[in-house]
């Protein structure tokens, strides 16, 4: 029997009229290879001979052995009809409801009004999110989103002269030390942070020469937005990074004095943070913010991972540092002559610069990766909700460092050979509480209970007798130390008295390191709206108390011992 051209229909019995009239000589040129394959298989042979043929069709056809023996059992089932590329009678149209497709197309073309800009990738997020909202279990994929969007993506190719540059909303994979994989798909989802030297030598509010300094930034994987910075002298610590992580949290505002045209709107809390390994990110203080606010700690699994946060620092470094008075270069080759000389801006005058820099031209620039959105705009297309937005006061108690002692008789408490004083903490005694400070000033600390779970505020306590002046971790550590080696009793007043000698000692031979301090002491410490109300309060007593004096004083008339005598012939 020739198969080429005798009626398939008399062999192999079919419902449908029109395929049983179907010839073999009017198959199309793709499905001959197929019925090639098909006629060895109808050869009567052997089992061993059968799989030697089916191999080879599925070789011939770059099909597997197994879409062979279904394409050969539709044949018997069909005949020739199942050699035929079969086309959807639903070909073109979209298999999702009208009311998703609606959605799609609304929300690209409202996502890219103006100067506004939104991808694919950004859209597929919003179904996301729409699903869950209206409680649909199978909403479309990133791929129906895509091809919904198809036509208006190849009508704005079109319109284009050239291709613009960059990825667009392709997914980046970070791998941390853990052997976990991030995929970076949304804003405030993964934050890097990382520190540098900062290329430019500065100067006090004297002119005198102090050195460089320490940069710390916080950068949205996503967007590659600087979310925030700190700035100062400080090496970097778990303390510096607490404060580039509350500049980021928060809401930025500033005066008029940085002259900016536009505003620093990023903001929010991230679900990762990605750094290097270093002990600053590796320490419990770290951690126990992240419990605090929310975010996981992640460790880089190699330092190509820091490409995303190391990058601005050679933008800033080329861009802004190059061209300020005082710049050092990037190593000793470079380094001008006169860099000592020309330096001339103070710790102040080079945030301001920065902090400019930043957001008037690096989050409103385009990055390579981005296509037409700048950084900011990717930033504020890419979240999933509006960012959370924390108290100030809360904040600044989150980032604080936490330590745990025992309540003593009468509600004291002894840190670092101070003693404090707490109201209602006499009741607590002999319990283990936990307490948050300031490494700053140590002066006032917060004083919380563990219960069911959950920390409670108790009470602020007050080191006794120095509720008025301001002592550091390092200022206290030191008195004690010179006291026991002095063989004197460590109490709140002799380590007051010490810190205060050593201050007037020093004052008169400042050193390096203290006149960087000064720089820095234009900042706001973290815990000063805590303490504000305590301040003023003691400001107003001080206020009433010489005012007293002084109206007192008026009152009183003086005499002279020596005319009285003379004048009465004492």
């Amino acid at each position: 029997m020739n198969i080429d051209t005798e009626v398939i229909s008399n062999q192999i019995p079919t419902s449908d009229p029109s395929e049983s009239n179907l010839i073999a000589s009017e198959l199309p040129e793709e499905a001959r290879p197929k019925l090639e394959v098909i006629q060895s298989l109808l050869e009567p042979c052997d089992r061993v001979t059968y799989g030697e043929r089916l191999r080879e069709g599925a070789e011939k056809l770059g099909l597997s052995v197994r879409s062979v023996q279904r394409l050969f059992k539709k044949y018997q089932e069909k005949g020739l009809i199942a050699l035929l590329s079969s086309s959807r009678t639903d070909k073109g149209e979209h298999r999702i409801s009208e009311l998703w497709q609606n959605f799609i197309v609304k929300t690209y073309q409202e996502g890219n009004k103006g100067s506004k800009r939104m991808s694919p990738k950004q859209v597929a997020l919003k179904v996301q999110a729409k699903a869950g909202a209206i409680a649909d279990d199978n909403p479309p994929s990133y791929k129906t989103v895509l091809r919904v969007l198809k036509p208006i993506l190849e009508k704005q190719e079109n319109a284009k002269s050239i291709r613009s540059p960059g990825w667009r909303g392709s997914t980046l994979s970070v791998k941390t030390r853990d052997g976990d994989d991030l995929d970076i798909s949304y804003s405030n989802q993964v934050w890097q942070c990382d520190h540098t030297l900062a290329d430019v030598l500065l100067v006090d509010q004297h002119g005198k020469l102090l050195t460089r300094p320490w940069l710390t930034t916080v950068i949205d994987s996503y967007s590659r937005c600087i979310m925030g910075i700190n700035v100062g002298f400080d090496a970097p610590s778990s303390q510096v990074v607490a404060l580039a992580l509350r500049h980021a949290i928060l809401r930025k505002q500033y005066g008029a004095e940085y002259k900016l045209s536009c505003d620093w709107d990023t903001y929010g809390i991230p679900e990762y943070l990605f750094t290097d390994g270093g002990k600053d990110f590796r320490s419990n203080h770290l951690a126990e913010i992240g419990v605090q606010l929310g975010f996981i700690c992640k460790l880089r699994d190699r330092p190509s991972e820091g490409g995303i946060v190391e990058r601005p620092f050679k933008t800033l470094n080329q861009s802004l540092f190059s061209t300020l008075p005082g710049y050092t270069g990037s190593n000793v080759q470079e380094r001008p002559e006169d860099a000592e000389k020309d330096a001339q801006l103070t710790l102040r005058d080079l945030e301001q610069l920065i902090v400019r820099f930043i957001v008037d031209r690096y989050n409103q620039s385009i990055d390579a990766r981005m296509g037409d959105q700048t950084r900011y705009q990717r930033w504020e297309a890419g979240l999933q909700k509006e960012p959370d937005v924390i108290s100030e006061r809360d904040l600044d108690i989150c980032l604080m460092k936490m330590s745990r002692r025992t309540v003593q008789r009468g509600g004291h408490l002894q840190f670092e050979n101070v003693m404090y004083l707490g109201e209602y903490l006499a009741g607590y005694a002999g319990k283990v509480v936990s307490f948050r400070y300031d490494p700053r000033d140590i002066t006032t600390i917060w004083v919380y209970s563990q219960e069911n779970d959950r920390e409670v505020f108790l009470t602020r306590a007050h080191a006794q007798g120095l509720e008025t002046e301001q002592l550091s971790v390092d200022d206290a550590k030191a008195s004690a130390k010179r006291l026991r080696a002095a063989g004197k009793t460590i109490s709140n007043q002799s380590i007051l008295q010490e810190t205060i000698e050593r201050e007037v000692l020093a004052e008169r031979t400042k050193s390096r390191k203290q006149r960087q301090k000064e720089e820095q002491s234009y900042k706001r410490a973290p815990s000063a709206a805590v303490t504000v109300e305590v301040e003023s309060e003691q400001l107003e007593i001080e206020s009433s108390n010489e005012a007293n004096a002084n109206s007192v004083s008026a009152d009183i008339e003086v005499w002279d011992y020596d005319e009285m005598r003379e004048g009465l012939g004492w």
